[in-house]
């Protein structure tokens, strides 16, 4: 697999930082649909939607999100960014999946996630307190479910299937990574399973989670399994522009904004001052923020210490306008992509040896 790169987003509803105005959820969805568009137009490889139950984000179910996407793309990677498993079933995920596969001529992925934002849990009646076990035990019926035909499975916290017959089936192994945001446990389940991981870094500076990464193929490794099924994704939010100023000036009011009003917990946004974003975007810093050349050398960097073989940049947090978006999405096809694809290439690619 060479170096792949996309956008993910989690069609958050943002109140304007400067009138206050919602926007229409319609018009949000068909936002994104004209992003993943634009993606697939400029040759990025991958557009991710996340999964949230609040009136404050309108993604509540993926796989009918990107199924639109499909029917406007014709190259581009659709995937999940998260689906929160935990407070899911398999069996519909999986069903979803395989559907959006089959439509798509071969290019649907599964992120899965425990779910940092919990509004799902109550929502479909499950118990915090299983939080963990959930994820685990949903975890175990979608690897099955995606390996054989009919189902046999026996859990704790889902009813048990005896010759379930799932359809439709995809005409491949459809991908699925885990998404973790540096829980150790999490990345060494990733690695023994052999699944991809999805690393998520939202802040701070990135160098402190090389940890995770080393630990994940550690795992992976003891666990036999061969280093190249070993994928990493970074994920981090960002914003291009044709200049610093420029990135920093047009995206910073939607990003504070979103920050104060689409956090995890309502009514307990965090701060995000001006000057905190622009540490972000310096060179130790977690976002993708700034000139094409910025997030150029950001990501070779992180490839110098990662040796990952995705990045995904979530962008524009907070409702940034579409006109803006549209045009970062140009310059990540036409200016960044090319320049990394090249460099990484004249660095032997994306293997990495145990």
């Amino acid at each position: 697999m060479s170096f792949e790169l996309g956008i993910y987003h989690f069609g958050e509803l943002t109140p304007d930082p400067a009138t206050g105005a919602l926007p229409a959820p319609g018009t949000r969805l068909r936002e994104l649909v004209e992003q993943a568009k634009a993606a697939d137009e400029a040759g990025l490889d991958i557009f991710a939607v996340g999964e949230h139950h609040r009136t404050d984000f309108v993604v509540s179910s993926p796989a009918v999100v990107l199924a639109a996407m499909a029917e406007n793309t014709s190259r581009i990677k659709l995937s999940s960014a998260v689906t929160v498993l935990s407070s899911d079933d398999p069996v519909r995920v999986f069903q979803q999946f395989a559907t959006l596969d089959l439509l798509s001529g071969g290019r649907a992925e599964i992120i899965a996630g425990r779910g940092s934002y919990i509004e799902s849990f109550p929502v479909f009646g499950y118990d915090l307190n299983d939080y963990a076990e959930l994820f685990a035990e949903k975890l175990d019926l979608l690897l099955k479910l995606r390996e054989e035909n009919p189902v046999s499975w026996q859990g704790r916290l889902r009813p048990t299937l005896v010759d379930g017959d799932i359809t439709p089936r995809p005409d491949r192994e459809l991908p699925v990574w885990v998404a973790v945001g540096g829980t150790p446990a999490s990345v060494v389940r990733a690695g023994r399973l052999g699944l991809p991981l999805s690393l998520a870094i939202i802040g701070g500076g990135y160098r402190q989670f090389a940890p995770f990464v080393d630990l994940y193929r550690k795992a992976g490794a003891e666990a036999g399994h061969a280093p190249e099924k070993l994928k990493v994704s970074i994920n981090s939010p960002g914003f291009v522009a044709p200049t610093h100023r420029e990135a920093i000036e047009v995206s910073h009011p939607y990003f504070q904004a979103g920050w104060m009003a689409n956090h995890h917990q309502r009514g307990q946004g965090v701060p995000m001052p001006k000057m905190a974003y622009e540490a972000q975007a310096t060179a130790g810093g977690a976002f993708f923020l700034g000139s094409a050349q910025e997030v150029i050398d950001k990501i070779m960097a992180q490839y110098r210490l990662f040796r990952h073989d995705r990045m995904m940049i979530q962008l524009g947090f907070g409702n940034l306008p579409q006109k803006e978006a549209l045009k970062s999405i140009e310059l990540l096809g036409s200016e960044v992509a090319p320049v990394v694809r090249k460099e990484i290439a004249a660095l032997g690619g994306t293997e990495v040896t145990a």
